[in-house]
């Protein structure tokens, strides 16, 4: 039976930054005929958490609300009219609670976790039921947790448009939970994977998750070319794009003809010098990417599940009354992996 209160995090604006956010008392919420009340166990923080109290996320949101949209834990009160679920079931958020099939639309960007409707970043959550998927039997709540946006993306960018390919190459940006994600999938699959990185320590972690190149963008500015020059000046058939103004040009210059860019983020900052015309010269596919379906969140884990994957979380895991140290901890790029929240 749970309890009639709960702590959750509130982001209250977007003036103050993270002194907007708000650790506060709140009642759990009540379960209606199609929903399911969750005990939330853990939560994962996305770049996207950091920039909602900033006022700079691009994507409908709203103030106040639970930031967070991933989470994982166990279901512990179902709806007279639930049938996919039942009380001690384990499961995992969906990013967008109305994206379940096909491409992206306007509704169901109305619908993101932390940002339209209230997230994860609390004890107990109350989901339709459409909106959870199971969670890999191979993997803790705290594993589970890093799943619904960053590993929903990260597939989306590998097998969304154009199918990665045995053989293939990738190229990940650095070791943010996106591109460790795909560095994951795309060894599963049996691609080569290049990856960047600016961190002497970095480089050693990447080669032991399986990166066949590690190259310092720092001490190497043109590292486009050389990721082409290790594809035999073929080109690369997947980028996972993070940086942007700081890697789009790079970008371009690695990959190979009909190859993907797959933009998932903008941390070198939106305002990009590269022309989209570049796209004709260098005969490619440059795409965003927003996240991905319920149906692609239940292909990646049944991919997790047969190769026994296990994502890569940072050794700093925080406590639910910790969530503000842990914006600081991400902000200051401290991480590898994902970062995440323990809810007890």
């Amino acid at each position: 039976m749970a309890p009639a209160s709960m702590k959750q995090w509130s982001v209250t604006g977007s003036q103050k930054g993270f002194d907007g956010l708000e650790y506060v008392d709140a009642p759990v919420p009540k379960v209606g005929d199609n929903d399911v009340l969750v005990k939330l166990h853990a939560s994962s923080l996305n770049y996207r958490d950091l920039i909602i109290p900033k006022g700079l996320y691009p994507f409908p949101h709203k103030f106040p609300v639970v930031p967070g949209s991933d989470g994982a834990g166990e279901v512990v009160e179902v709806g007279a009219k639930v049938t996919r679920w039942k009380k001690g079931d384990k499961v995992t958020t969906l990013f967008h609670q109305g994206h379940h099939y096909g491409p992206v639309d306007i509704p169901a960007i109305q619908t993101g976790l932390g940002g339209v409707m209230d997230g994860t970043l609390r004890q107990y959550g109350v989901f339709n039921e459409t909106g959870l998927v199971k969670s890999p039997d191979n993997l803790s709540h705290v594993e589970a947790s890093t799943l619904s946006c960053a590993g929903v993306t990260s597939w989306n960018a590998l097998y969304g448009l154009k199918p990665l390919k045995p053989g293939q190459t990738v190229l990940v940006q650095g070791t943010g939970g996106v591109s460790i994600f795909a560095l994951q999938f795309a060894k599963a699959a049996g691609a080569k994977v290049i990856a960047t990185t600016s961190s002497k320590d970095k480089e050693e972690t990447l080669k032991k998750l399986g990166a066949d190149l590690v190259i310092n963008y720092k001490e190497n500015t043109s590292w486009g070319k050389t990721a082409k020059e290790f594809t035999n000046g073929a080109g690369v058939d997947h980028i996972i794009e993070v940086g942007g103004a700081n890697t789009l040009e790079q970008s371009l210059n690695a990959i190979k003809f009909e190859g993907v860019i797959s933009i998932i983020g903008f941390l070198g900052g939106p305002n990009v010098q590269s022309s989209i015309l570049e796209c004709l010269k260098q005969i490619c596919t440059t795409r965003g990417v927003y996240v991905g379906s319920r149906e692609m969140m239940e292909d990646m884990v049944a991919a997790i599940e047969v190769n026994n994957i296990h994502p890569v979380v940072d050794k700093e895991i925080f406590s639910l009354d910790k969530t503000r140290e842990a914006y600081d901890y991400m902000s200051q790029q401290k991480h590898f992996g994902k970062l995440v929240i323990k809810i007890d």
